[in-house]
């Protein structure tokens, strides 16, 4: 089997969430097929144009995957997966966080885009002013700020410019996890949040306290410092706290596993919605 082909257990749980097409005109492209198309181009990081022929049209596959991307399809097929591992009780709610950063290729930066001091968050369906690109150390850039449950599989992310900060994007990016299970409302707080040094702002603790989330998110060594002249509180890091730090890498794990496609690993989509779509069904397959 060809590892871009959907399993039939996967299209199961998927399937159902994509549009209908409509019977009326030329004969409507599988839909199986789109999905499957869609993972080999984010899978080989190719241009749409050198789609193998067994795909169909290259074009026919790029507006089925432009249109869904606008309509929020492929982030409800996240929302999906993940609701399901949640009644089967297969979700681990000691969340872990952290951003990585991805170059863009030639390809994807070839928009008009505003790049300012303020960071525009890229909202599904939506596209921003800036198209999540930005300039860092490493040239024109976008960073994923996600956060991913105790087995190491995406429970929430958000697109940025590269130069985005960790510290001032930890609330946005956990306020955007929502985990429907088999009744009620949709979860959003997870246990406990497994953070590194860029994350240990006095705000950052405070919305987590506020909200009954346990918080494992070591000092840095200048708040140390600082604290020790003004006499505070120290903040409690000792062996329990260790122990449960050192399980904070699934994430990394997470970053690596979603890097494996190289679609993913570098942007070459000009917008932030489809990027994201791209993540989303990456993320969803990992899930599966």
């Amino acid at each position: 089997m060809s590892r871009d082909v959907i399993s039939d257990e996967a299209w199961a749980a998927i399937g159902p969430l994509f549009p209908k097409v409509k019977s009326t005109g030329r004969p409507p492209v599988d839909r199986r097929t789109v999905v499957e198309a869609t993972a080999w181009r984010f899978r080989t990081g190719a241009p749409w144009r050198d789609m193998p022929e067994r795909f169909g049209n290259w074009n026919t596959i790029y507006k089925n995957f432009n249109r869904w991307a606008e309509q929020g399809v492929w982030a409800r097929l996240l929302e999906q997966v993940q609701s399901l591992a949640q009644q089967a009780g297969d979700l681990d709610w000691v969340a872990s966080i952290d951003s990585t950063i991805v170059r863009v290729h030639q390809h994807g930066a070839t928009l008009p885009r505003a790049t300012g001091g303020s960071v525009e968050l890229q909202e599904v369906g939506k596209e921003p002013s800036d198209h999540a690109i930005g300039r860092s150390r490493g040239g024109l850039t976008t960073k994923n700020h996600l956060v991913c449950d105790g087995k190491g599989r995406a429970l929430a992310f958000i697109l940025t410019p590269g130069q985005a900060g960790d510290t001032s994007m930890l609330i946005a990016t956990l306020s955007e996890i929502r985990v429907q299970g088999a009744r009620g409302r949709p979860r959003s707080r997870p246990d406990r949040v497994l953070a590194d040094k860029g994350y240990p702002s006095k705000a950052n603790r405070a919305w987590l306290r506020e909200r009954g989330i346990a918080a494992t998110i070591p000092e840095r060594d200048d708040q140390i410092a600082h604290r020790r002249k003004r006499r505070g509180r120290p903040i409690d890091f000792g062996q329990d706290q260790r122990a449960r730090y050192r399980v904070r890498n699934v994430v990394e794990r997470c970053f690596n596993k979603l890097k494996q496609w190289r679609g993913i690993a570098m942007r070459s989509d000009k917008t932030a919605r489809n990027y994201h779509a791209g993540v989303c069904l990456a993320a969803t397959l990992q899930w599966l």
